[in-house]
């Protein structure tokens, strides 16, 4: 039951980003660049959940989006899924305790989204490649998205330790009830 209400909480701050994406940061962007609250939503999910769950979550937030910015179907599904499936890689990797690996995974994810959407996009519309424009704009949404990730960092480290213990903490508690990890001896053997 806690996983299910996890899940629907995870739709709702989907559609409270969404209207703070189109609304606030509409007014409140930099030099008409706005964040992506996503893509720290989505490995959010695959940091603190799991790879699956991210990877399903990632994939129909992004057919949600790709709709309602009628874009090119599929490229933002395909990508926020790979940023859900990879953050539960990057859980086993490094640590979430620390702010800055936080914002690293941000920055790594946010310039996977981008560089992919961007290629594909020029390259789908037949558009040339304009590296200068997309790079400052890159630059731009990177800050911003560090910026909003270590002002939301208590949150995200809060929130996540308690959806963690509802997705995580039985898969841990099977493997040592199971026996997984004996930690007998025999005798006379150290």
């Amino acid at each position: 039951m806690k996983k299910i209400i996890s899940i629907i909480c995870v739709f709702i701050t989907f559609f409270i980003i969404y209207f703070l994406q189109i609304n606030f940061f509409s007014w409140f962007n930099i030099s008409g660049v706005k964040p992506n609250l996503f893509i720290i939503l989505v490995l959010f999910i695959g940091l603190f959940m799991n790879k699956k769950i991210g990877l399903v979550i990632g994939f129909f937030m992004g057919i949600y989006l790709d709709i309602l910015t009628s874009k090119q179907v599929g490229i933002s599904a395909i990508i926020l899924a790979f940023i859900g499936y990879i953050g539960d890689f990057l859980d086993k990797s490094f640590s979430k305790e620390s702010k800055l690996t936080i914002i690293l995974m941000v920055l790594g994810s946010t310039f996977i989204y981008e560089v992919i959407v961007y290629i594909y996009t020029s390259i789908s519309n037949n558009v040339p490649l304009d590296m200068v424009g997309f790079i400052r704009i890159l630059i731009i949404e990177l800050l911003f998205n560090s910026l909003l990730t270590i002002i939301l960092y208590p949150i995200i480290k809060n929130v996540g330790n308690l959806v963690e213990n509802i997705f995580k903490a039985n898969k841990l508690n099977s493997n040592y009830n199971m026996g997984k990890y004996n930690f007998t001896t025999k005798k006379g053997v150290r």
